[in-house]
């Protein structure tokens, strides 16, 4: 856990309350919202506890305040206020310790080790391939790139996987689609195109759906050289557009499992339970999920192919047989397939015993829509995640007085980014192009520009022979200052909490406050007799937004 003035507090409230012989309750420490508040920090204690005993909740206050006064080192006044918060005012010292502290972290600031031990697996991104990148699956690699980034922070070995779909209907529609189109299978966008001929001919109801079967059912016994060949190819062109978008978001995997591997070692797990877990329904294999409350799901079909389910079965085992010594697996994708990961995590919990004890977690995302429609993509107007970040990098390169392809994709993936991070996990996102991409206001964007114009002040002052230095501090402690000793807290938070939208607000506020005291506190001036103060609080504050920014996958360019 983070060892911060909050957990002090709360410790030192727990002993009064056991001193004065009052009841354990849940109560909050926090800080306040208000920045106008007299306190640095406040509990609510004395309101939970009142409506326990059935007294004034000002008096209990009152009682826990008389007992702590004088027991928490920094703590220069504790002060009952509004129906009975108690209000913590700090030491200055202790705001200049932060600093400190946060300068001697360097890139472990804003790290705890509550994950310490955990070997976590956080599955993501998984696309389909034979098509250009889904937009839900840019999302999931956007969300589950942060997660992998905040357990890290919090201590965790971390091991990112991806599982993309490189057999089965869909993949057999795209080389139907190849064969009858001539289509060139190492262009994505051909494939795109021999998917949809595919799916629509599928869907027809006629012969074709019977050939589309067909081309299935020989795919995955590997049993026609030539529909192999077009699906390889396929799977490579489709791979090399993936990693080149995942280049660009900052994502690289530690361990990439298919789905043609995971499906024949599924089917053999199914086959071997049918009797004991799974039983034969109508010429399929289904797991009853009504013995646990669950619906019963198909895991082998009539045809005797294996289902996303038994494929997760086999994915399970490849995945544990490859890091044996994880803790928690986590796979993030769409929130349609939570009751889906129910019956899966149900089925996995019952046909392996190391399975029992482990966290299995499904992280939900939610859809996103654009605020006007289709963007005006040089490449079609088709909703991909590849051509909302070529959108964005055009967009983003008409803004910038020189153009730069590297910072304009910096820019890009920032807007992104922080527009669906903004939001609570599994919401829907409308998204916004001009407000992402605004330097103004809550954006990515505008936490980079932050950023970039700190290392410029900080630069400046170099040049006037300012040396950053916490010696001399002002009497009273900055409101950016005091914001700074959050952020260890915020971090932690935002995991615990699976709520990365956490660290998004506080980096906004921190920035909106960083920018507030340069417009009217001198930096760069060594008349100033507190500029070397303020430059190593520019500094710590810099860092801060760094850090904030990489837990989200989001670059901190030093110019814009």
């Amino acid at each position: 856990m983070v060892h911060s003035m909050q957990d002090a507090i709360r410790t030192e409230i727990t002993s009064a309350l056991q001193t004065l012989g009052l009841p354990e309750v849940d109560f909050v420490v926090d800080y306040p919202t208000d920045k106008n508040a007299e306190a640095d920090v406040f509990s609510n204690v004395a309101l939970v506890l009142a409506k326990q005993v059935g007294e004034n909740p000002q008096e209990v206050a009152q009682q826990i305040a008389v007992e702590l006064t004088d027991n928490i080192e920094l703590v220069t006044s504790i002060k009952v206020a509004g129906p009975g918060f108690l209000n913590f005012s700090l030491d200055r010292t202790y705001f200049k310790n932060t600093l400190v502290t946060a300068l001697a972290a360097g890139d472990q600031w804003g790290s705890n080790q509550s994950e310490a031990g955990e070997e976590v697996i956080v599955e993501y991104t998984s696309p389909n391939l034979f098509k250009p990148l889904h937009v839900g699956n840019l999302v999931g690699n956007i969300i589950g790139e942060s997660f992998t980034r905040l357990f890290e922070l919090s201590g965790a070995k971390v091991v990112r996987a991806n599982y993309p779909s490189d057999i089965g209907l869909p993949v057999a529609k795209a080389v139907w689609g190849l064969q009858k189109t001539g289509s060139d299978p190492s262009q994505i966008a051909e494939l795109g195109a021999a998917y949809r001929v595919g799916n629509e001919a599928y869907e027809a109801e006629g012969l074709e759906k019977e050939e589309i079967i067909a081309i299935n059912q020989a795919l995955y016994a590997g049993s026609d050289a030539e529909l192999t060949r077009l699906r390889l190819a396929g799977i490579a062109t489709s791979n090399e557009q993936i990693n080149a978008i995942c280049a660009k978001l900052g994502t690289h995997f530690d361990t990439e499992i298919f789905e043609s591997e995971a499906a024949p070692v599924g089917s053999e797990i199914v086959k071997d339970n049918i009797g004991t877990l799974f039983t034969e329904s109508d010429g399929a294999v289904v797991y009853d999920g009504d013995r646990s409350g669950l619906h019963t799901r198909v895991f082998l079909n009539s045809k005797g192919l294996p289902t996303y389910e038994a494929k997760d079965i086999g994915h399970y085992k490849l995945k544990h047989d490859r890091h044996p010594n994880w803790t928690q697996s986590i796979i993030v994708t769409g929130g349609e397939q939570s009751e889906y990961f129910k019956v899966v995590y149900a089925a996995i919990k019952e046909l392996f015993a190391d399975a029992q004890g482990k966290h299995l977690e499904h992280i939900p995302t939610g859809f996103l829509t654009l605020s006007t429609g289709k963007m005006s993509s040089r490449k079609g107007n088709v909703l991909t995640g590849e051509s909302i970040i070529s959108d964005m990098e055009e967009a983003a390169t008409e803004k910038m007085r020189e153009p730069d392809s590297e910072l304009a994709t910096k820019i890009a993936v920032a807007a992104l980014k922080y527009q669906i991070l903004r939001h609570g996990i599994g919401s829907n996102v409308v998204f916004d192009k001009e407000k992402a991409l605004s330097f103004e206001g809550a954006s990515g964007p505008y936490l980079q520009y932050t950023f970039a114009r700190i290392q410029s002040v900080l630069k400046r002052a170099t040049e006037a022979g300012i040396i950053a230095d916490l010696s001399s501090a002002p009497a009273q402690a900055y409101a950016v200052e005091k914001m700074i000793e959050q952020f260890p807290s915020v971090i932690e938070k935002a995991l615990a909490d699976r709520a990365p939208q956490t660290v998004v607000t506080y980096l906004t506020e921190l920035a909106a406050e960083f920018n507030s005291f340069y417009a009217v506190e001198k930096i760069a001036d060594a008349a100033d007799e507190f500029a070397p103060y303020k430059a190593a609080l520019a500094q710590v504050v810099g860092q801060t937004i760094k850090q904030g920014l990489w837990s989200l996958g989001i670059a901190a360019p030093e110019r814009m």
